[in-house]
């Protein structure tokens, strides 16, 4: 189990349990979810209300719609809050500090100019690929954008491009891993729902995720094409990467900027902690002193805080920065990620009343009913609850949890449930919209706005979703699957 949400579900099982008032149909329940989607939408992307405003509001109107008892809403969305921001905002104000302190020295230019040359303008953006595929299996999602950041900029600011062009194809691939390879805390819990086996779900994802990087890189190299609005927050932070004023200033034309390795050393840091602390979780008993010891050094939270501390000594004492800059530094990294921090909340809360409301439920049975194979069932169950709720986790557990009985009670071998449990993570890649804390991260911090972030990024994962389990389905014949 990820160490970073054991803590949240552990809360979570001990808080009093919210139910609405009265129990509505089905298709009330999914008309209601309809109609807060397209209010959203509608607020967001027309009238240009804060995502944050937005999200908070139609929260709001969804629960009292949906019944919730009105002295319990705003509980409801304490909740959501507390959830979503206990995952992400320690992860966001370090990575944005350990990013800040890397800019500043003039190392992300160091780093942006060592790559264009030994790679050339014309496959960066399959090298940022490839190393999203790498540090998207060891590390969650966000942490990963959050890291890649700098290095996207600064690429984007020497090839005079908008950053999407070398991040999308990145994030796509890095968010297939995420849904789909063990240890990550949703593929592992279906897995444990349904007693599959966490060795075979890894070989057969990672096999299934190799062509989806070359599909990632494919469709983003297609939508780029297309010239997208850059927001001015995001233009600012990257025209400011590599200009004198933006370094420290006791070192302006007295110090060479970090060497490339030195970079690559402090952003590799906190993944190969993740790294190690992962296998030892998963090799080692749980009543020994180092599981213990493993599940601490590997978690995210600490792991960022290291690279932190270690940028502290490399960046700023070897260097001779004075206490203070580097105080205004680490001061100065927090405010432009005020506002994705509020968004990335209002997700939380708007995913929460769609699972406390019923709504989530609702769909899932109604889809149950359908009578297609469990194969393709568990698939669009997902994919409907992630489109949903937002939270790929939550999907994913859910919809083994609707089909445990089904597929336990199937006669399928381990390869079989496997392939079943790899077939319902790829149902939670597709269709990430605004329902989704991901895609907040992905929009604000590529400088998209929420229409074209709806173009690209929810669209590829949509195409990569729908192949991931097109390849899941060939598996599936080859372990006979079509014969049970």
């Amino acid at each position: 189990m990820n160490t970073l949400i054991t803590p949240l579900m552990l809360a979570a099982a001990d808080a009093p349990v919210i139910k609405p008032e009265v129990e509505l149909g089905t298709p009330l329940l999914l008309a209601i979810a309809a109609a807060g989607v397209a209010l959203l939408l509608v607020m967001i992307i027309r009238f240009k209300i804060h995502a944050f405003v937005a999200l908070l509001t139609v929260s709001i109107l969804v629960a009292v719609a949906a019944r919730i008892p009105l002295g319990s809403i705003f509980t409801v969305v304490s909740t959501g809050v507390g959830g979503t921001m206990g995952k992400v905002a320690l992860l966001i104000a370090l990575g944005a500090i350990l990013g800040r302190m890397i800019e500043v020295s003039g190392g992300v230019q160091s780093l942006a100019d060592h790559f264009t040359a030994k790679l050339g303008p014309k496959r960066v953006a399959v090298a940022l690929t490839i190393v999203g595929f790498l540090v998207a299996i060891p590390v969650f999602f966000e942490v990963g954008v959050i890291v890649l950041v700098p290095i996207v900029y600064a690429f984007a600011k020497i090839a005079k491009v908008h950053p999407i062009k070398f991040g999308l194809p990145m994030a796509g691939i890095m968010l297939a891993i995420h849904v789909a390879v063990p240890p990550h805390p949703g593929i592992v819990a279906g897995a444990g729902v349904l007693g599959a086996d966490v060795g075979l779900i890894m070989i057969i994802s990672l096999i299934i995720c190799v062509p989806l990087g070359f599909l990632s890189y494919w469709v983003a190299s297609i939508m780029n094409r297309k010239e997208f609005a850059l927001l001015p927050s995001v233009r600012a932070q990257i025209e400011e990467f590599g200009n004198p004023e933006t370094l420290v200033a006791s070192h302006k034309g007295t110090t060479a900027p970090p060497r490339p390795r030195l970079i690559i050393g402090l952003i590799a840091a906190p993944i190969v902690l993740i790294l190690a602390g992962t296998i030892g979780t998963m090799t080692l008993p749980k009543d020994s002193f180092w599981y213990s010891f493993s599940s601490f050094v590997g978690n995210p939270f600490f792991a960022l805080l290291v690279a932190v501390g270690l940028s502290f000594f490399t960046l700023a004492v070897r260097r001779g920065w004075s206490l203070q800059e580097t105080s205004d530094i680490f001061e100065g990294a927090l405010p432009p990620i005020a506002s994705i921090l509020m968004i990335v909340a209002g997700g939380g809360i708007f995913g929460t009343v769609l699972q406390v409301s019923g709504i989530g439920g609702a769909l899932s049975h109604t889809l149950d009913g359908w009578g297609v194979p469990v194969l393709l069932l568990g698939f669009i169950i997902s994919l409907a609850l992630r489109a949903a709720q937002g939270s790929a986790t939550v999907a994913i557990v859910t919809t083994t949890g609707l089909l445990s009985s089904a597929i336990l009670a199937g006669g399928y071998s381990p390869l079989q449930i496997a392939v079943i449990t790899v077939a319902i993570g790829f149902g939670a890649l597709g269709l990430s919209h605004v329902t989704d804390a991901g895609f907040w991260v992905v929009v604000r911090y590529y400088g998209l706005t929420v229409a074209d972030g709806l173009r690209t990024w929810t669209v590829l994962t949509t195409i990569l979703g729908l192949a991931g389990f097109a390849l899941t389905f060939v598996v599936w014949i080859f372990v006979g699957g079509l014969n049970t």
